[in-house]
């Protein structure tokens, strides 16, 4: 007998309104029981624990969804244009390596932690971007002679570009990911 591979296939709700739940949460700034109060106000009768046991079971789907549907229209946009940077992260109080790569609107497409900052490691990480995201117009990174290494090997050498304040679109990205301490000092 066939297994169905419908992840809605135990719920007796419609997946217009799981959709619609966990989007009004996601997208929304409001909290379970609101969410619960709005659809009770539109003839949907839930709870606020529903909310959240769906949001943790279709949001992570929903998300790589959204994620997917993105990437797929930027491949068919023209200036698709990557922008890779390295930098510093403790974890357990070890110096590691955070590689990011953002996209030409900020958004940050793959990230990678490595214990080295040689060639070799920004071989993985730009060979697991290509493979994930597709190959791209033009790379933007600054002058570490790991990533001209990296792209002369694959044969992307001439996809490089350096200069300067040409990777502040990557550089900015990793703002967020600071502690306010961090930032601070």
């Amino acid at each position: 007998m066939a297994r169905s591979t419908d992840p809605f296939r135990y719920f007796d709700s419609s997946p217009e309104v799981i959709r619609l739940v966990v989007m009004m949460y996601v997208r929304y700034p409001l909290s379970l029981r609101n969410v619960e109060d709005l659809l009770f106000e539109r003839g949907i009768d839930i709870c606020h624990e529903t909310v959240r046991l769906w949001w943790n079971r279709f949001g992570p789907m929903f998300a790589a969804d959204m994620r997917r549907k993105r990437v797929d229209r930027m491949r068919q946009y023209t200036h698709w244009r990557w922008h890779l940077d390295e930098g510093f992260v403790r974890i357990n109080g070890k110096q590691r390596y955070l590689w990011r790569a953002v996209d030409h609107e900020g958004e940050v497409l793959e990230s990678f932690v490595t214990e080295t900052r040689d060639k070799a490691a920004a071989l993985k990480f730009i060979k697991k971007a290509m493979k994930r995201h597709g190959r791209t117009k033009a790379i933007v990174t600054d002058r570490l002679r790991s990533y001209a290494a990296a792209l002369r090997e694959i044969g992307a050498a001439d996809l490089q570009e350096t200069g300067r304040r040409l990777n502040n679109r990557a550089e900015n990205s990793g703002l967020m990911a600071q502690t306010p301490q961090a930032a601070r000092s």
